[in-house]
């Protein structure tokens, strides 16, 4: 044995060559060998067959089946006695190599049961012949069938297996060679611990020792006296499942718990020595304390429980919070998804790293938010949670903001997106139907018919233009308006549009000013108006629209808007209506938002007047109060640097196409909708023009490389898949200057203004056009 390895030691064992089907067969032998009587009956049974037979042929095959029982027997007899000449052998080289060794040394076969022990492993273990590893190991440590077959397995692939096992007087480093094709060699070599020893016996101090899975080894005198017994798993001494060295933890002493200083210190094979300090004094600095009272930050402490521990004058200050109260965390703040508890606890526990959440406070009827962090800290021995609070009301108000504005502006793009699709099919539809009006005189059967389908796709157009006003996406034709004039010529329409029950009171202040408008849309959001308040008395009651001049002399801020300083003509509409909720106030706006019932209301009047009016450049504000009515006010810029020719309002109805002679001309069409450009082209030739039509820019561009084709007119539409109008046309007006242009689009010319300035010599023509709006355009280009 003198210092040599173990692995080098089995190299001397003897063992057969490619011993692998000699053991496999000494297996089966040994197998029948248990039964070998019952081949002994049957080779008996041969021989008096072979006397009693009366045919020859039943003696002779009597005869060769006892001959061949009797030859097996032999053989089974020689491979068993050959095997076991083999394990002599085997145990023989062992004891030589082995036997004097100072650590317990077994071998066993594939099913693990014992065959050569060595002595000090027949003193540790007494003699274990035939029995089992497993039933020698049992007492010695937990789940030992589990650790053989792990390093069994091992073994079998790599010839070599080691493991460190943790025990109740130490450890065990459990050694393991494959000696053979189903044989293995075990070493197991002790270590005694000092936790374990008489030493810790003597300690007055309490303590233990664990593994990692809370079972405890060994404890000492002081620890037993403490809780009464010898305690067998940790959860049976510690009230906390989370035991951190150097902190305060609660033991469950035979005589009620008990509060100590847990020190623990790692031990080898993951073994955990524990030992209880008593409790200092407390002895808390007064200047800490100072410190913490007037520190003028907010700062609160909660047990891991999340009940509450203290508050400093900044923290009670802000949450309201009286000297004796002690709430819960759970009772001070809400807005976590989950219950703030748990957050604080997993924050004690530290199953997650401390954060920051942004919580309401749950004592105030007002929307007051902290931004509270939490931290875990060892205060005295004891861990507690501190919590950091910071004001986030203002923060959430912003964010609410924010979020509000992006759900506007995606339900805006939304719109207007729908909107443009749907101009491109009111205009394929009133333009066809112009087409048909044409061959057709009033007194033909048809002639009704199609008047309705042109009515019904203008009404159609009406619903888009409402989805582009809330979108603000529209195309306006402002105009220099006098307020009290388009009012007063509105008055007859919101007199049948109030009823009899409602009294409408029209109030104009003098020599208030024009402005710039849209006339039709201001119209059109005066009837929102007038028809909200009207919905809002059922009983009936009056409706009051008043103007008026206002000079601002600074910026004024509400609702989140910014009116610059100067004139303003101011117009509001005041009801005597049931009110508008606090709550509800900034909802009123949003689209589809509406408190009517199913049926009598969108949720788009008041989401139109606000696009209309913040598209025109002004401002719309509402003030209610429950049970005494709602007041609109609507301020819009007065402009007096105009010329009464500029920007002429646009006009209500166009008149019935009719055919009109041309010189004619080349036009070439671009339009990716089939429908608008069969329109557009029909049209066009009608009056007397050639097209050429083109299903995309890049279409267009082909076919201008023909430098004998002389174009008059380009006719495109602006957003298309590919290259857009603007682009293609900038492109072609490097190879021909001085060709004219006319944009179509199912958006508000805003989307082409930028644009349009760089390309000389063009108009924007709204889609839905009619067939006279498209010739009309294209004569005044080429004129």
């Amino acid at each position: 044995m003198a210092g040599k390895p173990v692995s080098e030691q089995a190299e001397q064992i003897p063992e057969p060559e490619e011993g692998s089907w000699f053991d496999a067969l000494s297996a089966a032998a040994a197998t029948l060998s248990a039964h070998i009587w019952l081949l002994l009956v049957a080779a008996i049974i041969c021989a008096v067959a072979v006397v009693l037979a009366g045919t020859p042929e039943v003696r002779r095959m009597a005869g060769y089946i006892g001959i061949t029982l009797c030859m097996l027997v032999l053989v089974v007899r020689g491979i068993v006695m050959i095997g076991k000449m083999r394990r002599r052998r085997l145990e023989s080289g062992l004891l030589r190599l082995m036997g004097h060794d100072s650590a317990p040394c077994f071998s066993t076969d594939g099913a693990g049961m014992i065959g050569f022990q060595n002595a000090i492993a027949r003193e540790r273990f007494g003699k274990r012949d035939g029995a089992s590893l497993i039933s020698a190991l049992q007492d010695q440590f937990a789940s030992p069938a589990s650790v053989l077959y792990r390093l069994q397995s091992r073994a079998m692939v790599y010839g070599f297996a080691r493991e460190d096992v943790v025990t109740r007087r130490g450890h065990i480093r459990l050694t393991t060679h494959r000696i053979g094709a189903a044989r293995f060699l075990w070493r197991l070599e002790e270590f005694q611990d000092r936790g374990g020893g008489r030493g810790a016996e003597t300690l007055s101090l309490p303590m233990l020792v664990a593994n990692k899975a809370g079972v405890i080894l060994f404890s000492n005198e002081a620890m037993r006296r403490l809780i009464g017994e010898r305690p067998k798993r940790l959860d049976r001494v510690f009230l906390e499942q989370q035991l951190r060295s150097g902190e305060e933890v609660e033991v469950a002493a035979i005589a009620g718990p008990v509060r100590a200083i847990l020190a623990e210190v790692e031990g080898p094979g993951e073994r955990r020595e524990i030992y209880l300090l008593p409790v200092p004094r407390a002895n808390l600095d007064e200047h800490a304390l100072a410190d913490f009272e007037h520190v003028p930050v907010a700062l609160m402490k909660f047990a891991s429980d999340a009940s509450f521990r203290v508050a400093n004058k900044a923290a009670r200050e802000a949450l309201g919070l009286e000297p004796d109260e002690a709430p819960p965390f759970h009772d001070l703040f809400e807005g976590l998804g989950r219950a703030v508890s748990d957050w604080l606890a997993d924050i004690a526990a530290e199953r997650i790293p401390a954060g920051s959440e942004v919580l309401r406070l749950r004592r105030s009827d007002a929307d007051i938010f902290y931004q509270i962090t939490l931290r875990r800290i060892v205060e005295q021995g004891r861990g507690v949670v501190l919590a950091v609070l910071n004001d986030a009301t203002a923060l959430k108000t912003l964010e609410a903001q924010f979020v509000q504005s992006q759900k506007m502006q995606a339900i805006g793009q939304l719109a207007g997106g729908i909107a443009h699709d749907f101009n491109n099919l009111l205009t394929a539809i009133s333009g066809h139907c112009d087409l048909l009006l044409l061959r057709h005189d009033p007194s033909d059967p048809e002639y009704a018919d199609l008047v309705q389908i042109h009515q019904n796709a203008n009404r159609a157009a009406s619903l888009v233009g409402q989805l582009l006003a809330f979108s603000r996406k529209q195309t306006l034709k402002p105009g220099r308006l006098d307020l009290q004039e388009v009012l007063s010529d509105l008055t007859h329409l919101l007199n049948r549009l109030v009823g009899e029950r409602i009294n409408l009171r029209l109030a104009h202040a003098p020599d208030m000013g024009h402005i710039r408008a849209d006339k039709r849309q201001l119209e059109q959001v005066i009837m929102n108006l007038v028809v909200n308040a009207r919905d809002a008395m059922p009983e009936g009651g009056t409706i009051r629209i008043e103007t008026e001049a206002v000079t601002l002399d600074q910026e004024m801020r509400r609702d989140r808007a910014v009116v610059p300083a100067g004139q303003y003509a101011v117009i509001r509409v005041v009801d005597t209506g049931h009110g508008i909720p606090a709550d509800r106030l900034q909802k009123v706006f949003e689209p589809f938002y509406t408190t009517k019932r199913v049926g009598e209301g969108t949720g788009l009047g008041l989401s139109t007047a606000y696009g209309i009016v913040k598209q025109s450049g002004g401002f719309i504000f509402i003030d209610s109060q429950m049970g005494l009515g709602t007041v609109f006010h609507l301020y819009f810029p007065i402009n007096e640097g105009l010329e009464e020719g500029d920007l002429a309002p646009r006009g209500d109805t166009l008149p019935r196409p009719a055919l009109r002679k041309s010189e004619g001309g080349v036009v070439l069409l671009v339009e990716d909708e089939a429908p608008v450009r069969a329109f557009a082209s029909r049209a066009l030739r009608l009056r007397g023009f050639t097209v050429l039509e083109a299903d995309s820019a890049e279409a267009a561009l082909e076919t201008l490389e023909d430098p004998g084709l002389d174009i008059d007119l380009f006719v495109t539409d602006v957003v298309m898949p590919g290259m857009d109008g603007p682009s293609w046309v900038k492109k072609a007006l490097e190879t021909r200057p001085n060709v004219p242009t006319i944009f179509v689009s199912g958006y508000a010319e805003d989307c082409l203004s930028e644009n349009q300035s760089r390309v000389p010599n063009s108009v924007f023509l709204p889609k839905p056009f009619s067939l006279t709006a498209l010739t009309d355009a294209v004569q005044d280009q080429l004129s």
